[in-house]
């Protein structure tokens, strides 16, 4: 089926009211059935798809704080009535897009609508340079065949964590179980090593298509997304830090393990990513995460109040498939299995062979 009339345009500010509408009503059961049954009226990304625990509505709502200027935000309009939604959240230095929010109200077309949404982003970021588009969703509701439609690759699979809110967190270790355990905060010169050790723990095809580079691995620090998962939108929202783990003597040179902790600032869960060599493992790494978490959560405050306030929407996490067994370890630390998502990127620019000499033949 496809759309009668209706446009694709850029929200204008007196489109608030309605964008909240729009997406409230696109996160909401319809004809009196639970929220478990979401493929019925939920046309988002379902990220995570468990709205018992934590909703795509909680973690990716419109705050004005949160959305950037140069943040696109495409609306559907037919007769003057909004009828989808999508949300882009740009990264400057990378010159990559991320599809944070995909909302069409189901009247029969909203397949159609959300398929002329990202193609219309699509044109849209190749015009303003946009070298990359990811997005992550749940294998539900046709999400992911709207996406290959639309000429997007399929390259991973992730697995999202949760640990509730009254598990009681680690203490935070002393300096010198610090520096027995050879864990230390990231620096810009840890660059090198920590592109090694991704691509030790990273399948070659998948980190072409993501395709870091060195300065990307210097930035470690505040709201920085490298390493990218399906839940590094909520790093708006987080003061990030980021923690390495050296490899044991003679090889101490090399990083064993590295750990992303995202403390949220506002009414989202905390977060962690976590990266470490197969041989690896990071449970003490893990541990002195969730530390951090304990303490930067507290806010000058006791314990007691950091698990009452800081503390009460629980920590995320995310796996990889091929990082098993790195969620069993996650798990043996009180994670618990929340959805399963599919990461999708489409490139924008045409890849140029460079001129290079060939074997001659008669």
């Amino acid at each position: 089926m496809s759309v009668r009339g209706g446009r694709v345009r850029m929200a204008r500010l007196t489109d608030l009211a309605a964008l909240g509408e729009l997406s409230r009503l696109s996160h909401a059961p319809a004809d009196g059935r639970s929220s478990a049954d979401r493929s019925v009226r939920v046309r988002s990304l379902g990220l995570p798809v468990s709205v018992t625990a934590v909703s795509a509505f909680s973690l990716f709502r419109m705050p004005l704080g949160a959305f950037q200027p140069h943040d696109p935000l495409y609306v559907f309009e037919e007769g003057r009535r909004l009828s989808g939604l999508a949300r882009v959240e740009r990264e400057g230095s990378r010159d990559e897009w991320t599809i944070v929010e995909l909302d069409a109200v189901d009247h029969g077309d909203a397949g159609d609508i959300r398929l002329r949404l990202v193609q219309h982003l699509l044109r849209d970021g190749g015009r303003r340079g946009a070298s990359r588009v990811h997005v992550a969703c749940a294998d539900e509701g046709g999400n992911v065949e709207l996406f290959m439609q639309a000429g997007f690759a399929r390259y991973g699979e992730e697995r999202i964590l949760f640990r509730p809110a009254d598990a009681p967190l680690p203490e935070m270790p002393d300096g010198s179980a610090v520096r027995t355990a050879m864990m230390r905060p990231a620096d810009p010169l840890d660059a090198l090593a920590l592109s090694r050790l991704y691509l030790v723990a990273t399948p070659p095809p998948v980190a072409r298509l993501e395709g870091y580079r060195l300065p990307d691995w210097e930035r470690q620090g505040s709201h920085w997304r490298v390493p990218r998962s399906a839940l590094t939108p909520i790093l708006r929202f987080a003061d990030v830090e980021a923690f390495v783990e050296l490899c044991p003597p003679p090889a101490t040179d090399e990083l064993a393990a590295f750990i992303q902790v995202g403390v949220a600032k506002e009414d989202q869960p905390h977060y962690l990513r976590v990266i470490c060599r197969p041989d690896h493992d990071p449970t003490a790494l893990i541990e002195f995460g969730l530390a951090i978490v304990g303490e930067r959560s507290a806010s000058g405050s006791s314990r007691r109040d950091s698990h009452q306030h800081g503390h009460q929407h629980g920590i995320l996490s995310v796996v990889r498939t091929y990082e098993s067994p790195l969620d069993n370890r996650l798990e043996e630390c009180g994670f618990g299995h929340l959805a399963d998502v599919s990461l999708l990127m489409r490139e924008t620019l045409v890849r140029v062979a460079e001129p290079a000499l060939v074997p001659a033949v008669r």
